[in-house]
């Protein structure tokens, strides 16, 4: 029986035609894409794995030699357990801060302003946020910030001597003990004034309010003395002897000691001078360490302790306003009518937090948290530039260890092409885990 085509219907060979067409025009706008995406990606990856089977010259064939030695370098050894170190935390303190940024920001009324302060280091370069992290871990105080604040809230609590660099001078009658203090040669007699010359004191160095140096009073039963800088501006002044315009040394303790013990103190005024009651007699004077305590010069940042989270840190700096931008996104789409009912059955902001808002989130701070770790594993300016010379060993990272194995005067492409091939390696799986998670999205 013959079948009738319906009216307005095209044959089959037409349609057929129409799928080839569109396939060719698919295949054309598809086409430049993927010769870029051959010569930029494939051709460099193939080449890489190659390369890497092969020693520092490229003429002998290693296999798998080059992997060896990654497995076998110390550096490379520390530059795989500071990516670790970078891949467990940098991507969860950024990810936690732009999360608690996202929530406290939606319940202040300048919380716009504050999200554009948070997320404005977005747009500084790495190489300038180095540089920047550079000067706020200096180690000087007086041009780090880190330093400056950490110097601060120390001395708020513990504050460092005034005259660090102070000594006995030649023919003093004081002589070094034990722990850092000076200690008088001989016994004091009560009456008769002791002076207590020291020098190395820098003259700009001295307390705000030092006068010049007293003569002691002869006070009968007690022990009166002076503490002094014995030292003459320009010249012409006599050792051990309190000379004019020579100054004192003001807020100096001065003890008495009998039989290794404390008997008496004092501290010393304006000009120097200090009086002892009649127990210091026939004691000997010492001038404790806490009078020469150096200054407190703050944390070393950039040691080969803490540079790794120092730099860490700038890294968060950076990245948690991006994180809280993506999560802000998420939280307004959270019904507030769930939020609002668990409140009206009692629950407290924390539980609300916990129980409805990060579960709801959860989509989104996978999305950051992945996007972190593959951002992580690529991370070289910032170490490059923040870390000095001479614990760069110690803050190396896989990628700041790529660039220093091929490139340079001691170049090796071999091994510098096995760790991109490393690199590669670690980074699939978080990709794969972010394309699974991309379709399961996508079929819901």
């Amino acid at each position: 029986m013959a079948t009738t085509a319906k009216p307005g219907a095209r044959p089959r060979a037409h349609r057929r035609g129409d799928v080839s067409r569109r396939r060719l025009v698919a295949a054309a706008f598809l086409l430049p894409a993927l010769v870029l995406l051959g010569a930029l990606v494939v051709q460099p990856i193939g080449y890489s794995l190659y390369r890497s089977l092969f020693d520092r010259s490229g003429d002998a064939f290693v296999g798998a030699g080059n992997y060896r030695r990654i497995l076998s370098d110390p550096v490379i050894r520390t530059a795989l357990r500071n990516t670790a170190v970078w891949v467990v935390f940098a991507p969860a303190a950024a990810t936690a801060l732009g999360l608690v940024f996202a929530v406290l920001t939606e319940r202040v009324r300048w919380g716009t302003a504050f999200k554009l302060l948070v997320f404005m280091p977005m747009a500084i370069s790495m190489l300038a946020a180095g540089i920047i992290f550079r000067l706020v871990y200096d180690h000087d105080p007086q041009r780090g910030v880190a330093n400056a604040v950490w110097v601060g809230v120390h001395d708020t609590f513990a504050e460092s001597s005034a005259f660090p660099g102070a000594r006995p001078g030649r023919d003093s009658p004081l002589e070094p003990a034990a722990g850092g203090a000076l200690v008088t040669r001989g016994t004091v007699r009560a009456g008769e004034p002791v002076l207590l010359p020291l020098v190395g004191v820098a003259p700009e160095a001295l307390p705000e309010g030092t006068r010049e140096a007293g003569r002691a009073a002869v006070v009968p039963g007690k022990v009166t003395g002076t503490v002094w800088q014995d030292f003459t501006r320009g010249g012409g002044g006599r050792p051990n002897v309190v000379d004019p315009a020579e100054s004192g040394l003001a807020g100096m303790r001065v003890e008495a000691v009998k039989d290794g013990r404390v008997v008496a103190s004092a501290t010393t005024g304006p000009d120097g001078t200090f009086t002892l009651p009649a127990a210091a007699d026939r004691s000997r004077l010492r001038l404790p360490e806490s009078n020469f305590r150096a200054a407190y010069a703050g944390v070393e940042w950039l040691g080969p302790v803490l540079v790794t989270p120092a730099v860490i840190g700038a890294y968060v700096w950076m990245w948690a306003g991006f994180a809280m931008v993506l999560i802000g996104a998420g939280l307004a789409a959270v019904p507030r009518e769930l939020l609002e009912a668990a409140r009206v059955d009692g629950a407290g902001e924390w539980q609300v937090f916990r129980r409805i808002t990060v579960p709801l989130l959860a989509p989104v701070l996978v999305v950051v948290l992945v996007t972190l770790v593959i951002n992580v594993m690529k991370v070289f300016d910032l170490v490059f530039v923040i870390a000095p010379g001479a614990v760069q060993d110690d803050a190396n990272v896989l990628a700041l260890q790529l660039y220093r194995t091929s490139f340079g005067t001691d170049a090796d492409p071999g091994l510098g092409s096995a760790i991109a091939v490393l690199l590669l390696v670690l980074v699939v799986p978080v990709m794969l885990l972010n394309i699974r998670r991309m379709r399961k999205e996508a079929s819901r």
